[in-house]
C-alpha cells in the first residue's frame, strides 16, 4: 500500500509515460505536475522513487541530459496496473461507505419497530 506521497509520485509518473513502457523525465517534470500545496524536494523525490523501485513499480535509471539530472524509468506489470488498482481501491472504500449506511439505516428502522412493539 502506497502512502500519499507515493501515490501522487506514482499517478505523476505514470501521466508521463502515458501508456508506453518507459520515459525519460527530469526531477523538474515530475514536480511540476505534484500538487503545489505538497511542497517536495528532489532528495524527498529520490527517496520516493528508491521506495517505489523496491516496490516493484518501475525500474529506474539515473542519467544526465546537458548538465540536468534525468530519470529513465521502465514500468514494470505493477506500474502498469496502477490506475486499475487505484480505481479498484476507490471502488473498494465506496463499497464499505454504502455498506455502512445499509447498516445504519437498517439499525434504525430496526429501532423504529423495537420502540413501536415496547
Amino acid at each position: 500500500m502506497l502512502d500519499r506521497n507515493e501515490n501522487m509520485v506514482m499517478a505523476a509518473i505514470y501521466s508521463l509515460c502515458d501508456g508506453t513502457e518507459g520515459c525519460l523525465v527530469s526531477p523538474i517534470d515530475i514536480l511540476s505536475i505534484l500538487p503545489s500545496r505538497h511542497k517536495l524536494n528532489p532528495q524527498t523525490l529520490e527517496n520516493i522513487l528508491n521506495a517505489l523501485v523496491l516496490d516493484g513499480y518501475f525500474d529506474l535509471i539515473h542519467s544526465e541530459r546537458k548538465g540536468e539530472k534525468m530519470y529513465v524509468i521502465n514500468l514494470k506489470e505493477s506500474g502498469f496496473a496502477y490506475k486499475r488498482t487505484a480505481k479498484q481501491r476507490q471502488r473498494d472504500i465506496s463499497f464499505k461507505i454504502f455498506l455502512a449506511f445499509i447498516g445504519a439505516l437498517a439499525t434504525f428502522i430496526f429501532g423504529l419497530i423495537l420502540k413501536q412493539l415496547f
